[in-house]
């Protein structure tokens, strides 16, 4: 059928116009939690025919490679060699440096919006899609993709009529996120003291405070962004996470967004679960809970007669991805009892299995260091001139640190970890 698309596909691109039935939606109501309590608890997940999909990985193909290189380099979702251990780790770096100046403290802000994927306006959409310099065909094929889109909801053998929307990018599109990483890339910080990070739409406002105008007016900024971009925050889900470790205690104002007061947190999951005292107990806790949990359809398959590889192969990815997420983030940083508590169940899954597993020591070394190379590799890469190489071109600038809450971050350990390791040249950063 490689013709008959080839054809198809052309045609589209060259009307830049979509076929109704080729951007017609299934629309299937996805839990987002265990007990649904209202219709905001349900994700509304569009199926779209196959081919389309095609197309649309091919329109993203073309759009990517027309972004510069300099594209919103904070946002660290749907692009290559970016992960979330990237978005935590430059997120703490930032943050941990800031906290080596005396008398200084940090307030976090994690914003939550209200159904963003279905709020994107087409034309706002398209206005940045020109200040980008994506081509005109492409733009006007967005904006008729978008538009005018036929819809309709399945919930079992229930079938709704069809309604036609022009707003929004379905969810369960192949451009769908990359379109609101577009729509979102103007959202950028407005004063060197804050900061704002980004994994699709986890979005954290981080105010390095010596003076708190800055972080609210960048706050302010923030809520008049998205009030112009068709964007809700959800002030009830909004969290302020407060990290202060001077000595004398102070009394710090709330933060009002439109009126409303943003609850104060001692801990966050931002892709990983955070605490205000930057201690790593409540990550660990959580992800050796799911582990455990794992471990038991590891002994029921045990119990089935399944072969020792297909027992390894269930054990690398449902047990061990669970309790290596985000690893090389907080293995420095944690207790040796928070890392005698994951390495126990790596010795319950030993005893299940039968055979000798790979160490967290070993394991976090691993992955650092495939991290780091991956890093170097990219110059692009917002955290690539955090590696310095010194004089002699062999060994990486250490990162200098007055706390153990700075040195026992990422990036450090990164870079004692890859100047430790058996001899190799590591590459030059512009090179």
């Amino acid at each position: 059928m490689a013709g008959i698309l080839t054809k198809l596909f052309n045609l589209s691109l060259s009307h830049a116009s979509v076929p109704s039935c080729l951007k017609s939606a299934t629309i299937i109501p996805s839990p987002k939690k265990s007990s649904i309590d209202s219709l905001n608890d349900y994700r509304p997940v569009a199926l779209t025919p196959v081919i389309t999909k095609c197309l649309e990985r091919l329109i993203s193909n073309n759009i990517q490679a027309c972004l510069p290189t300099s594209f919103d380099p904070l946002q660290f979702a749907y692009r290559g060699n970016r992960t979330t251990e990237d978005a935590i780790a430059l997120t703490l770096h930032t943050t941990l440096s800031h906290l080596e100046t005396r008398g200084s403290y940090v307030r976090m802000l994690f914003v939550d919006f209200s159904s963003a994927f279905n709020t994107i306006i087409p034309d706002i959409l398209i206005s940045k899609l020109l200040s980008l310099q994506i081509p005109p065909s492409t733009r006007h094929w967005l904006k008729d993709f978008l538009t005018n889109r036929p819809q309709h909801v399945k919930l079992g053998s229930h079938l709704s009529s069809s309604i036609l929307l022009s707003t929004g990018s379905p969810q369960g599109c192949v451009l769908s996120p990359l379109l609101y990483t577009l729509h979102t890339s103007d959202c950028t910080a407005s004063h060197p003291s804050t900061g704002i990070f980004k994994f699709a739409d986890d979005t954290t406002v981080v105010g390095l405070i010596t003076d708190e105008a800055a972080y609210r007016a960048e706050v302010s900024n923030l809520s008049r962004w998205c009030s112009d971009n068709n964007l809700t925050l959800n002030i009830q889900k909004l969290k302020e996470l407060l990290l202060d470790f001077r000595r004398l205690s102070h009394t710090h104002v709330p933060l009002l967004i439109n009126g409303e007061r943003v609850d104060r947190v001692p801990s966050i999951r931002f892709l990983c679960t955070i605490s205000a005292d930057l201690f790593w107990y409540a990550n660990t806790r959580v992800l050796v809970k799911k582990a455990q949990q794992r471990l038991h359809f590891l002994r029921v398959l045990r119990r089935c007669g399944l072969d020792q590889k297909l027992l390894l192969a269930f054990y690398h990815c449902s047990v061990e991805s669970t309790f290596t997420y985000s690893l090389s983030v907080w293995y420095a940083g944690s207790t040796a009892e928070d890392r005698k508590a994951v390495q126990r169940t790596i010795n319950t899954a030993q005893r299940i299995t039968g055979c000798t597993l790979p160490s967290l020591e070993a394991i976090s070394r691993t992955r650092c260091l495939k991290r780091t190379a991956a890093i170097l590799r990219d110059p692009t890469h917002p955290v690539h001139c955090l590696f310095d190489l010194l004089p002699s071109g062999r060994r990486f600038r250490s990162v200098k640190s007055h706390t153990t809450r700075l040195s026992n971050s990422f990036f450090p350990w990164a870079i004692r970890t890859f100047n430790t390791t058996a001899p190799f040249n590591p590459p030059h950063p512009h090179q």
